[in-house]
């Protein structure tokens, strides 16, 4: 290839990313969209640290690269969250799951994903899945998010155990009345996280006019105020602050730099505990969530920018593929999470890429003792997150507007969370969509063949009338 033919391919690549990482809105809202899963994140990265012994240090540094990576590729804000089955299973079986075990379920999920990427079948699962089963998918995990996020702001929580305990108090630095406080903070500055903020009425007369335009200029400055307000940035701060508040010991314990990076020691038995307890429930989930539910939402969100599921699902692959090897948490990109991002001003790729750089920084700088901060963080505040993350993602099936979309819809949703499978949600409502389209199908073969009998008695009987 010529230097002529090189010199503008680079620069087309280069016009790319500079676009996919140009502000959307202002740096304040991309930050503050940057924080908004880590009501998701932070929870189950503390839980593996301290129940598997997880690198702090070599997840943080992983997933940064994987941040910065994929807020140049795609453009918009894409998450990069914990393989949530994993994670469970990891921690909430016995024997728990090691660190290499951990890697092989993770390494094998994401085989499997840039197998069905690079082969084109996750695009043609894509296109050929009924949107009102997608949609029941996305509703049953913003229900579970919110339903994990309350008891995160009602009960105190043992992560290790992965079971909630006492009522939380009112008081104190990590009591009701924070949370309350934080959530009301966000309400008041995000409203219902609809970028349209009001709708005009139509006044009588010309005098009406006059004060509903001046009345609507001052209700529009007030909510652009209170949106331009980085609500979720303050909040994660606050907790941060409150960390060491509640325990200073903290700055004791914290030491400099980071642990060191190495290839893990893998065996056979470490492959076959890997995929048969985590790779095997986690498979479904990561093509069902990480990427036929993130495309369709990120389809919804920014309509400009249509993302493909073919490179999406290689995306999760080749990171998975990489940093598992070093002992790095398996990650996916979620629905989840990229409600949430978007939910708190996220419009770029610029939000994920500034989160990146900040876990860059501190997992370079205080490693795995950052643990200790983690652990101070006030849960109530990460539910408050949580929460607002799962009504966004839930709120995406808002547009099935005939009945029977609903009906697949909600059954899809009950049995997935009743069921805590979103694989057993989802074959559900792919049955119950087919059945009822052959039942709309049989219905119009009985009205034919019953207007069919009827013509023909019609003719019967005007032969025999005189």
């Amino acid at each position: 290839m010529s230097s002529s033919t090189t010199t503008p391919l680079i620069g087309r690549r280069n016009q790319g990313w500079r676009r996919h990482l140009s502000l959307k809105t202002s740096v304040a809202s991309e930050l503050s969209g940057a924080v908004g899963d880590l009501g998701t994140f932070i929870p189950i990265v503390l839980t593996l640290t301290l129940v598997s012994h997880l690198d702090l240090s070599t997840t943080l540094i992983f997933t940064a690269l994987y941040n910065i990576a994929t807020g140049a590729l795609f453009g918009i804000p894409m998450p990069v969250q914990p393989m949530k089955s994993i994670a469970a299973v990891a921690v909430s079986e016995l024997p728990h799951l090691t660190t290499a075990q951990i890697a092989t379920a993770g390494a094998s999920t994401a085989a499997t994903l840039l197998v069905l990427g690079a082969t084109g079948l996750m695009s043609f699962f894509y296109r050929f899945i009924p949107l009102p089963v997608v949609r029941g998918v996305q509703l049953s995990q913003g229900l579970s998010f919110a339903f994990t996020a309350i008891k995160y702001v009602r009960y105190n929580q043992d992560f290790v155990s992965s079971k909630s305990t006492t009522p939380r108090s009112w008081l104190g630095l990590d009591g009701l009345v924070l949370a309350i406080s934080a959530l009301l903070f966000l309400v008041l500055t995000t409203g219902s996280g609809s970028d349209s903020n009001r709708s005009s009425s139509s006044p009588s007369s010309s005098a009406d006019d006059t004060i509903m335009s001046r009345t609507e200029r001052r209700i529009d400055r007030r909510l652009r105020v209170l949106s331009a307000i980085p609500s979720a940035l303050i909040v994660f701060i606050i907790g941060l602050v409150l960390c060491f508040i509640r325990d200073p010991g903290i700055f004791k314990d914290l030491k400099f730099g980071p642990s060191r990076i190495q290839l893990l020691e893998i065996t056979w038995e470490d492959w076959k505990v890997g995929f048969l307890r985590g790779a095997i429930p986690q498979i479904p989930l990561s093509v069902l969530n990480s990427v036929i539910a993130v495309c369709k939402l990120s389809n919804d969100l920014f309509p400009d920018r249509e993302l493909s599921a073919t490179r999406v699902s290689v995306s999760v692959g080749i990171m998975n593929l990489v940093g598992c090897w070093f002992g790095a948490m398996p990650v996916c990109h979620g629905a989840g999470g990229l409600a949430g991002q978007y939910r708190f001003g996220a419009r770029s790729g610029a939000s994920v890429v500034f989160l990146g750089l900040g876990k860059l920084v501190i997992g370079l700088v205080f490693g795995n003792s950052f643990v200790r901060i983690l652990s101070q963080f006030p849960i109530g505040i990460l539910g408050v997150l949580l929460l607002f993350a799962g009504i966004e993602l839930a709120m995406a099936s808002r547009d099935m507007n005939n009945k029977e979309e609903s009906f697949v819809m909600l059954v899809c949703a009950a049995i997935s969370l009743t069921g805590s499978s979103a694989a057993l949600g989802f074959v559900c409502g792919i049955l119950l969509y087919l059945l009822l389209k052959l039942r709309s199908m049989e219905c119009s073969c009985f009205g034919l063949l019953g207007s069919k009998s009827g013509s023909s008695d019609d003719g019967v009987e005007s032969n025999l009338i005189p």
